[in-house]
């Protein structure tokens, strides 16, 4: 094994970064309706920082204080959304040397505080990733620099956690003719491997999608860019709303979708409605491994497989400005793919209902 190869070959998600226009109002959201606890925030002169976490998942929210401020300019072009992707590893220095040497744009020279070593290189678009080589053996604070609670000292409730322990993936939308090139910088730089391709068609719609992973699977990104010979769809909508490539949803897993959802919509969570027609050509799609058909439909939950299992998914409604960035919340049971069947499926079914309306009048 080379040396860079040993070096990304621990690669893991520390904690995903939002750049936001009131980082206390962006925290209490996720507080109250997606169940994530305060764990601490950090003010300078230029920024103010919080951090949540549920499970292994560590959110952060960064507002910037000055117009100069990355996280002011980022929100200028794009509105709130997910600015950095940070990546856990052994030695945050060598990871930031060797990325470098293959092509990466350093952003932040590494640095210590708090035992911590962080240091951050350009990732796509100007979406950045930050190596975080937390303290040896340390269960204490999450990242440097932390006080308890938001800067007036309170804590939001968080409530009953609803179970969204583990980041599954990040969807990004790329500009068409740039999914091979960002592929590339993955694999060469990272040593990301491809593990997943498909071209999938919507109607007149149409994208190719490639997955890319880390060594250790444990960093997953879908990168997703139009099909430049189809009609304009949802991927071209996201690039014109976020004024360029960036994350359209982050995935989070549970163990128990049903409950999840249960829980999440309790707390004024908005998703996607699926038609019932989707439903009724469930059971000749596949047998479900998990839940029956009336616990999923009436939560709008969707079904996919793949040779190695089953997943269930469904999609927040997004509260962007913009109708950009979302939430998907996902439960695996094996599978390795990213329901795409549940993009032909749900839209045969709305065709199938559209249809059945336009008969009936």
């Amino acid at each position: 094994m080379s040396v860079g190869s040993s070096v990304f070959s621990d690669l893991a998600v520390h904690h995903v970064e939002f750049h936001v226009t009131d980082a206390v109002w962006a925290a209490r959201e996720l507080a109250g309706q997606y169940g994530f606890a305060v764990v601490g925030s950090r003010q300078a002169e230029d920024h103010l920082s919080v951090a949540l976490r549920q499970g292994s998942t560590i959110l952060v929210v960064t507002e910037g204080l000055t117009d100069g401020h990355p996280a002011s300019l980022y929100v200028q072009q794009h509105g709130d959304g997910v600015a950095d992707l940070a990546l856990r590893t052994a030695d945050a220095r060598a990871a930031f040397e060797v990325a470098v040497s293959r092509g990466a744009r350093a952003v932040i020279e590494p640095a210590a505080r708090d035992g911590f070593v962080t240091a951050t290189v350009g990732g796509f678009g100007d979406v950045t990733h930050t190596f975080v080589q937390p303290p040896e053996g340390s269960a204490g604070p999450v990242l440097p620099g932390l006080t308890p609670g938001l800067p007036d000292g309170q804590v939001p409730e968080a409530g009953p956690a609803p179970g969204l322990g583990v980041v599954d993936h990040l969807a990004v939308c790329l500009e068409s003719g740039t999914l091979d090139p960002t592929v590339d910088f993955y694999r060469t730089v990272l040593d990301f491997d491809v593990t997943f391709v498909e071209h999938i068609l919507v109607g007149k719609q149409a994208m190719f999608s490639k997955v890319v992973q880390s060594p250790s699977r444990l960093v997953t990104l879908t990168l997703i860019e139009p099909d430049a010979s189809a009609a304009a769809g949802q991927i071209d909508d996201f690039l014109k709303g976020h004024g360029g490539p960036g994350v359209q949803h982050l995935a989070l897993c549970s163990t128990d979708i049903v409950s999840a959802i249960s829980a999440l919509t309790d707390r004024g969570v908005e998703f996607l409605r699926t038609p019932d027609t989707y439903y009724d050509r469930l059971g000749q799609r596949l047998d479900l491994a998990r839940y029956d058909v009336g616990q999923l439909q009436s939560r709008n939950i969707l079904v996919d497989e793949d040779h190695d299992g089953q997943l269930f998914q469904i999609f927040a409604r997004s509260t962007h400005p913009r109708r950009t960035f979302f939430f998907e919340v996902i439960e695996r049971l094996g599978a390795r793919t990213f329901g795409s069947g549940n993009i032909r499926a749900l839209y045969e079914a709305v065709e199938a209902e559209r249809t059945q309306t336009h008969d009936v009048l």
